[in-house]
């Protein structure tokens, strides 16, 4: 530990910048202006040097952009949807299943899309959940219950919850995929004022 310490300070902008003070030292020295008191001038100009360098600065920790984090995301929903295919759901619940993944698809295609919804953490993290926590938890949760209900019948049917689930998901999956609709839509109506207003001024 110490051994790095001293290592990492022969490093440091400090040393260096009173190294380079330091040599200033010798140089006065050699040329006769320091006198008798050289080692004190260089000592002192060394220090100087240490004490006027701008500190060490711990470089910052890197986070994966959003464009990385859908990269990431696809996988998981590639591992999503190959589970998917081994659980065996009612007609219904099956149905609004096939609707949300085919809405989650078209969000993480790649293209200009998904280049869209990169540039809105939110919408990444909301998508984020969806795909790795609350889909299989939905589904999870549907299976276990479904094998409890066979052991005391006349329960309320999981399927019923499981279907509201996948209903408020995917009611949460076209709210963000009408959000960036909307977004594209001001987009356009934008540059249509900007190209009118442009052909005003001429």
């Amino acid at each position: 530990m110490a051994g790095r310490r001293a290592l990492a300070y022969l490093e440091s902008r400090k040393n260096l910048t009173g190294g380079v003070c330091g040599v200033a030292g010798l140089a006065l020295t050699f040329t006769g202006l320091a006198g008798a008191y050289w080692p004190v001038v260089v000592a002192g100009l060394y220090g100087a040097g240490a004490l006027i360098a701008p500190p060490e600065r711990p470089a910052a920790p890197h986070f994966p952009d959003p464009a990385q984090q859908l990269d990431a995301l696809r996988v998981d929903f590639g591992k999503l949807t190959d589970y998917l295919t081994e659980v065996e759901l009612p007609p219904a619940a099956a149905g609004r299943l096939t609707e949300l993944t085919g809405v989650l698809a078209a969000l993480l295609e790649p293209g200009w899309v998904a280049d869209a919804l990169a540039g809105d953490a939110e919408a990444v993290h909301a998508l984020s959940r969806a795909v790795r926590q609350d889909i299989p938890e939905s589904v999870d949760t549907y299976s276990r219950a479904r094998w409890w209900t066979r052991l005391q019948p006349g329960t309320e049917p999981p399927e019923r919850h499981l279907e509201r689930q996948l209903t408020a998901l995917h009611e949460e999956a076209s709210a963000l995929a009408g959000a960036l609709r909307e977004a594209e839509a001001r987009r356009q109506e934008s540059h249509t004022r900007y190209l009118e207003d442009r052909n005003r001024a001429q």
